[in-house]
């Protein structure tokens, strides 16, 4: 996936301004596709020079003259031909699984304060899922289509989450038992 796309998304949702669109974005599309606010910048110019979108500056921009981006129908154009590609499943790329694996080979490593911390970090994001779940879809099954995706989506997040925690649990356990001392037999 390219960043153009998920700015597409982006601005079909609500046409914003660079700064707004990057605020946006670090809330919601950001939690599985992450960009700096520069990269967005620079994607917006990019596209506009494409002409998948255009800017304008409100009326209400004041001093600022902080302009605001929408789509244009080649910007749709390119999103709908985007959307319905193939797309290989996400693979599982974890620097820390590495790490684990240097440990079982060096034996001398002990990462269970890093996998606490992994996970109290896992926690704190599930619980931020499930307050925008309580917060935003308080009655499964009565929202329309685009809420009832949106829906799923962060269901996905809320599972790797939970199954973050579990495999966190699980492997402090067995490192936890790996650092008993042996009883003599």
């Amino acid at each position: 996936m390219s960043l153009a796309h998920a700015v597409l998304t982006s601005l079909l949702e609500k046409p914003s301004s660079g700064y707004d669109l990057a605020r946006r974005f670090d809330k919601s599309i950001g939690y599985f596709w992450h960009a700096t606010h520069q990269q967005i910048y620079r994607e917006l110019a990019r596209m506009e020079r494409a002409g998948w979108i255009e800017s304008s500056i409100p009326a209400d921009a004041g001093k600022t003259r902080k302009k605001e981006y929408r789509v244009l129908p080649a910007g749709r154009t390119e999103l709908a031909r985007w959307a319905v590609q193939s797309a290989p499943p996400a693979e599982l790329r974890d620097e820390f699984m590495v790490k684990l694996r240097a440990d079982a080979v060096l034996s001398e490593v002990d990462l269970r304060p890093e996998l606490a911390r992994h996970l109290a970090l896992h926690r704190d994001k599930l619980a931020h899922y499930q307050a925008i779940e309580a917060r935003d879809f308080p009655v499964a099954g009565t929202f329309s289509r685009h809420a009832q995706i949106q829906h799923m989506i962060l269901r996905k997040g809320i599972l790797y989450e939970q199954s973050s925690i579990q495999w966190t649990q699980d492997m402090l356990e067995a490192l936890e038992l790996l650092a008993l001392p042996s009883i003599p037999g």
